[in-house]
């Protein structure tokens, strides 16, 4: 008999990754549809339910195929729409919502569900731990319930971990979190009921141990060890993330479909070392994935990143292809009706769009470099080129710029993350039973980010290592169509080697600014020509600059971190301060001073009249009298000229001794270069209103928005100032929820340039030939 002819290779199916898609259409339309959203879900079902729409007749139940697949995808967004308004209806319905609106002092017994998070408080240090509630008693009433609460509370949280189950009372307050019910202000430690399950120790335990393991490196790789395997960014220098920004590296420091990938892929090549095979060594995957979510916790971007790191390995071995995207699909539809708000989440979107871009142009662009580079080569650049490729447009919207060193950054970096991630996790383990020879392993691993920073601090000082794009509607569709076409196009372009290395040189030559600087925004190089003012990526704080001179500047605040505002003033050039304002002494504000001392020469520091906390005035005090800078209150009215700039004191009068810190903040009245600029510190309405009172008709060309864009303003001040440009100093991802969305949209509304710190990175106001505009790094 003569041989079977070989078996076609099976078409694509593209049915599963679709019905994704509609799924997260409809997440989409259940945030942003408001009271429509029951209309939508009831259109939906009665297309589905009703005989005579759905193709169902007396004469024949069985719709044909592509109607049943309609009527699968009306059914599934149906489905997704009901998760999302039952979430929102049990969110509204839970008693807890209205005793916040109250503000009512409650008794909870609850679960921890997150590790406790430093943040920056009015009176010093305060811990942020979300809590499941079990039960609550309110006025002598007590209810069993279940809800999220999100708990601001003083030191003695800092001493809770995840899984244990604790008794708190305190004050609730609304949150803005739409999924939390309340905000608990807990000033007294909370009452250990019972201690984590063991799986949980067991996971802090190996967390504890990767820190543990390179304590002793520079703090660079100390912090980049533990984000890479577990996501603990915590102890990562601001100035790394900063880099990691610019260069495309971010998702390395953030728990994603990677590490999951890196960490089990390792897990089940020693398992097929030591003889596993066939439904043994998808037991020991799946036990590996299992620990994973355990180890870097169970928070939904934990899970969006193992369902993303599962489709990852759906996707290798024969019909890798055909495979990954049949589990994307099932991935996105499980995720959306657990939890539809992860619709609207940037994180899912980059996690999904880099799992595509993988599964679609990796294989072909990885088989068509193969013509003419080693294999493993060929995936090395494949793989980076194909994630970054279709994240692209949804970095822009973030960000406003297109990164050209992320490939390349990715591409370098790529062979030092693999094992740096695996080592780490290594000497987490070996460290629990042998610290030295865990300390041993972690700094290999130490080693290996090194490479990964330097990377990263090279290429973020390139002078072209981003261009600026647009946030808006039609330049991030342009984008996306550049990036369709970029990817149809590449494979076919890759096959050759002459075009393939002429493309390379052309973008390396744009990149390190050869052919000239064919863009004068700040990508092409920081600080932009033309910079007057400069809000510092500090974090969750304040840190303003104002050019004063060539090498001179008024700083304003200086943020939490002093290696943090120390590097940007570094990248600004600034050499000499004649002038130093802390605004007030809470530590988002006035814990970076070293910073600004650093090699610089300050020659005087203002400060508020108020010494709100105690102890942090008194600390800013003794480190000026160690560094022999003289300190003076700001005094109210008082003018001057500092180099090119003009200050102004507008705030506090002398009566502010029995404001509190924010309110007692100094605000300044700047102008440099014909820009007016009105800083704000951290003033709350009240101390808003009298400005208001003390400056009618104020107009200014820039706006340090109060507060770091607290959801807490006199919007119809801050938008009658009229300004062209507004500033936003706010950490990324914080738990405060600052900046709000409504206020940035009001003051959109008013034609002002908005630049935040958390998104952008730091972000300058500039003067040039086209007049006033705002430039991020």
């Amino acid at each position: 008999m003569g041989e079977a002819p070989p078996r076609a290779s099976p078409r694509h199916d593209p049915r599963l990754p679709a019905l994704g898609l509609v799924a997260w259409l409809a997440g989409i339309a259940a945030a942003h549809a408001g009271p429509w959203c029951w209309a939508l879900l009831a259109l939906a079902a009665s297309v589905v339910l009703v005989p005579g729409w759905s193709g169902r007749s007396a004469r024949s139940n069985r719709p044909g195929p592509r109607r049943r697949w309609w009527l699968a995808a009306l059914g599934l967004a149906a489905a997704v729409l009901a998760s999302a308004l039952l979430r929102q209806a049990a969110v509204a319905a839970n008693p807890l919502g209205a005793w916040a609106e109250e503000r009512a002092t409650a008794d909870l017994v609850a679960t921890v569900v997150s590790d406790p998070r430093p943040v920056e408080g009015r009176f010093g240090d305060r811990f942020v731990v979300r809590l499941r509630v079990q039960e609550v008693t309110v006025r002598g009433v007590r209810q069993v319930l279940g809800a999220t609460v999100v708990v601001l509370g003083g030191a003695g949280w800092a001493r809770t971990e995840l899984g244990e189950r604790v008794a708190a009372e305190g004050r609730l307050a609304p949150a803005e979190d739409r999924h939390v019910v309340a905000l608990l202000l807990a000033d007294r430690a909370p009452v250990r009921i019972r201690g984590p399950d063991p799986w949980w120790r067991a996971a802090g335990a190996v967390r504890a141990s990767i820190r543990d393991a390179v304590a002793d490196r520079p703090p660079a790789q100390a912090g980049l060890v533990p984000a890479l395997v577990t996501g603990d960014d915590a102890g990562l220098p601001a100035e790394v993330e900063s880099d990691f920004r610019v260069t495309g590296l971010t998702h390395l420091t953030a728990v994603s479909g990677t590490n999951l990938t890196l960490v089990v892929g390792a897990l089940l090549l020693a398992a097929r070392l030591v003889g596993v095979r066939g439904r043994w060594l998808v037991l020991v995957g799946l036990a590996g994935i299992v620990g994973f979510v355990l180890l870097t916790r169970t928070e939904p971007s934990v899970l969006r990143a193992a369902a993303m790191g599962t489709v990852g390995l759906f996707a290798f071995g024969p019909d890798g292809r055909r495979r990954g995207l049949r589990a994307l699909g099932v991935a996105l539809v499980v995720l959306l009706l657990l939890d539809p708000g992860l619709a609207t989440s940037a994180g899912f979107a980059l996690s999904v769009l880099a799992t595509s871009g993988i599964v679609l142009l990796g294989p072909p662009l990885s088989s068509a470099l193969a013509r003419w580079l080693p294999r493993g080569l060929a995936e090395a650049v494949a793989v980076p080129t194909a994630a970054q490729l279709a994240c692209t447009p949804v970095i822009a919207v973030l960000s406003g710029q297109v990164s050209l060193v992320a490939v390349a950054a990715n591409l370098l970096a790529g062979p030092a993350v693999g094992p740096a991630t695996v080592l780490g996790l290594g000497a987490g383990l070996v460290g629990l039973v042998v610290p030295a020879l865990g300390a041993a392993v972690g700094t290999v691993a130490a080693w290996c980010v090194a490479w990964v920073v330097e990377v990263a601090r090279h290429g973020a000082d390139l002078p072209c290592a981003a261009v600026p794009w647009g946030s808006g509607p039609v330049a991030v569709g342009a984008l996306a169509v550049v990036c369709v076409a970029v990817a149809v196009a590449l494979p076919r372009l890759a096959r050759r080697r002459g075009p393939s290395v002429s493309a390379a040189v052309l973008l390396l030559l744009v990149v390190l600014g050869v052919p000239g600087r064919p863009w004068s925004a700040p990508a092409a190089g920081w600080p932009p020509a033309g910079w007057v003012l400069v809000a510092c990526d500090v974090g969750q704080g304040d840190a303003l600059v104002v050019r004063a001179g060539p090498a001179a500047a008024v700083v304003v605040d200086a943020g939490p971190d002093p290696d943090a505002v120390a590097g940007c003033l570094d990248r600004l050039g600034v050499r000499d301060v004649p002038l130093l304002v802390l605004t007030h002494f809470h530590a988002d504000h006035v814990d970076g001073l070293p910073g600004v001392l650093r090699d610089r020469r300050v020659a005087a520091v203002e400060v508020s009249p108020v010494d709100d906390p105690p102890g942090a005035a008194a600390a800013v005090r003794r480190t000026l009298d160690r560094a022999d800078v003289p300190v003076q209150v700001g005094v109210y009215g008082a003018a001057r000229r500092v180099g090119e700039a003009t200050v102004q004191v507008v705030h506090p009068s002398p009566g502010a001794a029995g404001s509190g810190a924010n309110d007692a903040s100094v605000v300044l009245l700047v102008e440099v270069a014909g820009v007016r600029a009105l800083l704000t510190g951290d003033v709350e309405p009240t101390a808003q209103a009298t400005l208001a009172r003390r400056l009618p008709g104020l107009d200014v060309d820039v706006l340090k928005v109060p507060h770091h864009g607290s959801r807490h303003q006199d919007e119809r001040w801050l938008a009658s100032l009229q300004p062209e440009a507004a500033l936003v100093s706010a950490g990324a991802d914080n738990d405060y929820g600052h900046p709000s969305g409504p206020l940035l949209e009001h003051l959109r509304s008013v034609g002002a340039q908005v630049g935040r710190t958390d998104d952008d990175g730091d972000v300058a106001v500039v003067v040039d030939d086209d007049g006033l505009r705002v430039a991020a790094r």
